[in-house]
């Protein structure tokens, strides 16, 4: 079904965004409601590029639709109403005094975005024009809201220029010249043009050591001859954001690598003994006894064939096996909410985004009433806090390409991500995505939560109000990491307790 209804529109060259689908999918008889829709807005000629939920809802106003659902509060309702009971069931339990005693408060938790039912492609070269334009056209959204770039040009338009000029354009490639001056070639949906950068402003020209190819900026500068010299260079950016207060504790993991010979396993289950209330010290006990939520970013098992000669560094060879393996050692764990989403060693495919972990492959931890299961990457509402999840392949891409950038300091390939608004802006390198209709790693709404895993080493900071997490690994050193003397921090958990950055070792 939801490849059907996303492309009815894509062959319509209109995307849907994730709101947008929710509503139609929801419809009575969704198929002719899409139907219905689509040809509403192709007999009025509306410049329609991307349905959203405004649209949805303007068309169900004046046709009169109502939800076969009720309205999302009742569904709502309806959720809180089952976990309040099994939360009162589960609380006649006998447990011991050390045990974690939480109040029986239902999960407010949702999804916000999640690619595994919207993620769609048939190969054709319409999906690549589609998936550029559709990150071009997010990305332009935003640099126009900023006052430099009001009234920007189309790229077309320079020809009968030679005066101050406003642009936004895709970096299609970035050179060098003998003369050590900075060539950047620029594209949009109407031409393309050859942006300057000249040595002698040297802040600009440090500046534009950070932009990679494939990224959307805005360029102010002044036109002369073929070139427009630039003036400033301007990225999407993010804005500060104002603190949330947060009255509960969430803990970040990834990388855990079951099913691993170097996969630490004494030192998970202090963990989940920990998340129960049944490990540490005081001030491990009280902030265990806080923790409504586990995130897990990716890599929960160590999959099967990922690389040469894995086999001989496995101690559990099966995929299925790795997975009843996770469920049992997860299933340990009461009272929080656990929210897991893939990497590149699970079982899924590699190209992002990468859809939920499949309920074929791990049976047992969908068996898990605590379970949830999200796409690569996603965002999710924790009580109110918007947590984007992203495994983190992509900063292998920005360690090679952007100088002063290394797997030791994520917090800064982070930041650089969230200044460009796009969690993998290089297209054809080590990181495979997949060219589909919509580009779902475009960073739309701004998180309150950052959080990655990946390159096994912890790193933690508060930039612009977001709380940036790295979470480190449950994984010794591996023989790759020796050779390439990458040292990770193994078993050292990020707790947000109520708003500060905690950090508890297990190992």
């Amino acid at each position: 079904m939801t490849d059907d209804i996303i492309l009815k529109f894509a062959n319509a060259d209109i995307l849907i965004n994730d709101t947008a689908y929710h509503k139609i999918s929801i419809q009575k008889n969704s198929f002719e409601f899409a139907d219905s829709l689509l040809d509403d807005l192709l007999r009025n000629q509306r410049d329609v590029f991307i349905l959203t939920e405004d649209i949805v809802d303007k068309y169900l106003k004046n046709k009169g639709h109502v939800s076969s659902y009720g309205t999302d509060a009742d569904i709502n309702s309806i959720v809180n109403d089952i976990i309040v009971s099994e939360n009162q069931d589960s609380s006649t339990a006998i447990k011991t005094p050390q045990s974690k005693l939480l109040p029986s408060v239902p999960f407010d938790f949702h999804v916000i975005k999640d690619a595994s039912k919207k993620s769609y492609t048939s190969g054709e070269i319409k999906d690549f024009s589609a998936y550029f334009n559709s990150r071009f056209q997010k990305i332009k959204g935003i640099l126009n809201k900023k006052v430099e770039l009001k009234e920007s040009y189309p790229i077309k338009d320079l020809v009968n220029m030679n005066d101050n000029v406003k642009i936004i354009g895709m970096v299609n490639d970035i050179r060098t010249t003998k003369n050590n001056h900075k060539i950047m070639e620029l594209e949009d949906e109407t031409g393309y043009t050859n942006v300057l950068i000249h040595n002698d402003n040297q802040k600009l020209f440090e500046a534009t050591d950070k932009i990679v190819r494939d990224e959307v900026i805005g360029i102010t500068g002044i036109k002369k001859g073929n070139l427009v010299i630039a003036s400033e260079v301007i990225q999407p950016g993010v804005p500060r954001i104002e603190d949330k207060e947060m009255d509960f504790s969430t803990v970040f993991i990834s990388d855990v690598h079951i099913g691993s010979s170097t996969f630490l396993e004494d030192a998970f289950k202090r963990f989940v003994k920990w998340m129960n209330g049944d490990f540490g010290d005081e001030e491990k006990r009280e902030v265990a006894n806080d923790v409504r939520y586990l995130v897990i970013a990716g890599d929960l098992v160590d999959g099967i064939g990922v690389y040469p000669n894995q086999e001989k560094e496995l101690t559990i060879k099966d995929i299925y096996g790795q997975y009843e393996e996770a469920a049992r050692l997860l299933g340990d764990i009461n009272d929080v909410k656990i929210v897991i989403a893939p990497g590149n060693h699970d079982a899924c495919r590699l190209a992002e985004p990468q859809p939920a972990i499949p309920e074929s492959y791990a049976g047992d931890l969908y068996k898990l009433k605590n379970a949830e299961f999200v796409s690569n990457p996603s965002v999710v509402s924790l009580e109110g806090i918007n947590t984007l999840i992203y495994h983190g392949r992509s900063f292998d891409d920005m360690v090679m390409t952007v100088n002063g950038m290394s797997h030791q300091h994520t917090d800064v390939v982070m930041k650089e991500l969230l200044e460009k608004r796009h969690l993998a802006p290089i297209y054809g390198e080590r990181t495979p995505l997949a060219s589909e209709f919509e580009d779902h790693l475009v960073i739309e709404e701004i998180p309150d939560i950052f959080h990655t895993g990946h390159v096994h080493i912890n790193a933690y900071k508060r930039y612009k109000g977001i709380h940036i997490i790295n979470s480190g690994t449950f994984q010794s050193q591996t023989e790759f990491q020796k050779i390439y003397n990458i040292v990770p921090t193994c078993a050292e958990v990020p707790v947000l307790n109520r708003g500060s950055m905690k950090i508890f070792k297990f190992n």
